[in-house]
């Protein structure tokens, strides 16, 4: 096929018949035609958009009055530079966007990219405060994943379960058995009532699970609280990064993203503090598992005040309401460009919601793929099994404060997403993937190592802190942060909740089964082959990653969309 790149981006001013002839000169040299045409309410919204835009546009009308992707052709100054005929259609795998310039390509009558749209002046609005709300989910995450590290072992005593170790082990995995079905139902929930209201129905098994766990008298009660918490935590690890990536502008997107993975390690970070007192007062880790429920209600107060995802909207015919969501979130001034930007998305696509079997489809199935394939990586590589029981890692290691070890983890953690969120926009999310792997590699070998060689034994725990440290640093650089800031980037808006909800779900039972068997696992093997194990997965996950991902930065979402997931 061939494939033409059209720029307008030249002060030099052509007359309507000059652009006539050089647009059906290029219209001749496709192999396929297709026509463009913006809807009248789109034309009537973009009379401010800027001017300077890629069209692609094979047997294009114009006339005076009439208008391309927005554009009124009648009257603007420009010029057009034909690029040289390519055999194949341009991918976005490896390439990076050129900002305030759009491509676009002639290909079996596919749009393949569009780039982002920047708006010049100041907004006047701003998406921090629903960020920083939709937060809240992310908090609770962490919370409840970090909060049985330290409480397991009073509530053991408290409930009486000392000895019995499978049934500690079903106190840690019933959330993420709850997880993993309440990561399936957010993309369902996200996609039929909207990201909003999914959040204030997720507080539901938030609130409550909270409050079994906190008052429960049994192991049954116990285990039924934790499963509900799951539930929530599931389906806010599907909505939160979703919500963030749709309300947040393209030249910061990175940023916004990964401050999911922020208020992951902050919530993992306080329910390690939180078990500080847990020495002095035993049945302290009641009020631990208690105080989840303010974050959880204020999740629900704080989104019934803050806007729906505007695409969100827009997809639902909602148009009204998704100019009065953008005019909240971006100001008044970019109301006309934004619609325009979903206007020209829209253009030549009627197709339904996607379905879960569309998913699998030779269409979406690459990029589904992708998604499933890095989440899968993120847990093998071990981080959840370091989360969890690095107070027992480092008990066996020598450390006698194992709490505030663990909280040096947190810290750990906390910090270098806080460097991961500075580099995002900069460095790009593939690079930080490889970097972090390969750190992750790196840390892994040096744990091994430290529990094997005779040698190393006087300095086994200092290694272990040290080996750990080093590894959550890498991994909160990429590993971490990016694969929920890339997955919502990478999937077509049709499809994007549901596989979200299924690469979280490959995410939930892969830790589920970690959580379950990780100290089975170790009891049999030993400590040095499982980390040995764990190298190997992330050396792996740097060759997958070289090879298949994308790198999205700079990029709108509907030109990341158009790149690849072109419309059949």
């Amino acid at each position: 096929m061939l494939s033409s790149v059209v720029v307008i981006n030249s002060p030099q001013a052509l007359t309507v018949e000059t652009l006539k002839m050089q647009a059906s000169t290029y219209a001749g040299r496709a192999d396929s035609g297709f026509g463009l045409q913006t809807r009248r309410r789109g034309f009537e919204r973009s009379k401010t958009f800027n001017s300077r835009r890629i069209l692609a546009c094979s047997n294009l009308r114009m006339t005076e009055r009439s208008s391309c992707f927005g554009l009124k052709l009648g009257s603007a100054s420009m010029g057009i530079e034909l690029g040289r005929p390519r055999a194949r259609v341009p991918s976005v795998f490896g390439e990076s966007a050129k900002p305030r310039s759009i491509r676009a390509s002639a290909s079996e009558g596919d749009i393949e990219a569009v780039a982002p749209l920047k708006g010049n002046g100041k907004s006047s609005g701003s998406v921090l405060p629903y960020v920083g709300v939709a937060c809240l989910g992310a908090i609770l995450f962490g919370y409840h994943l970090g909060v049985v590290n330290g409480a397991l072992e009073y509530v053991a005593k408290d409930l009486g379960i000392v000895e019995n170790t499978v049934v500690q082990g079903w106190i840690v995995s019933a959330t993420l058995a709850g997880a993993t079905v309440g990561s399936f139902t957010g993309g369902t929930l996200a996609d039929k009532f909207g990201r909003t209201k999914s959040f204030i129905l997720d507080a539901i098994p938030l609130t409550i699970g909270a409050f079994l766990c906190a008052t429960a008298q049994s192991v049954e009660t116990m285990i039924i609280g934790r499963l509900l918490v799951g539930i929530g935590v599931g389906i806010s690890s599907a909505i939160v990064p979703l919500y963030i990536s749709e309300i947040s502008p393209t030249e910061i997107r990175g940023t916004l993203g990964s401050v999911n993975q922020l208020f992951i390690c902050v919530g993992i970070l306080v329910a390690l503090v939180a078990g500080l007192p847990l020495a002095g007062n035993p049945l302290w880790w009641r009020t631990m598992f208690g105080i989840a429920i303010i974050p959880s209600v204020l999740l629900a107060l704080g989104m019934a005040f803050s806007p729906e995802s505007p695409r969100w909207l827009y997809q639902q015919g909602k148009i009204t309401q998704a100019e009065t969501a953008i005019r909240r979130l971006y100001g008044k001034e970019r109301v006309a460009e934004i619609m325009n930007d979903f206007n020209t998305a829209a253009q030549g696509s009627s197709e339904p919601e996607a379905g879960w079997l569309d998913l699998f489809s030779s269409r979406y199935w690459k990029v589904v793929s992708v998604g499933a394939a890095l989440f899968l990586f993120q847990q093998l590589a071990g981080i959840n099994a370091v989360v969890y029981y690095s107070t027992s890692v480092f008990r066996s290691a020598g450390i006698t404060s194992d709490i505030a070890a663990s909280a040096l983890v947190g810290a750990s953690n906390v910090f270098g997403t806080i460097v991961a969120s500075s580099l995002m926009d900069k460095q790009g999310r593939k690079s930080l993937l490889l970097t972090s792997f390969s750190g992750m590699a790196a840390s892994m070998l040096l744990l091994s190592l430290s529990f094997t060689w005779k040698a190393l034994a006087p300095y086994s725990g200092t290694l272990a802190v040290v080996g750990t440290v080093l590894y959550v640093l890498s991994f909160s650089l990429g590993a971490g942060p990016v694969p929920a800031l890339l997955l919502p980037e990478i999937f077509a808006s049709r499809i994007r909740a549901k596989a979200m909800a299924l690469s979280l779900g490959t995410h939930w039972i892969s830790n589920f089964a970690i959580g379950l068997y990780f100290l089975s696992i170790v009891n049999k093997f030993g400590i040095s082959t499982v980390y040995l194990g764990f190298a190997t997965a992330c050396v792996l996950a740097v060759m997958y990653i070289g090879a298949n991902v994308v790198e999205t930065k700079g990029r709108s979402l509907e030109e990341i969309e158009r790149a690849l997931s072109p419309a059949v």
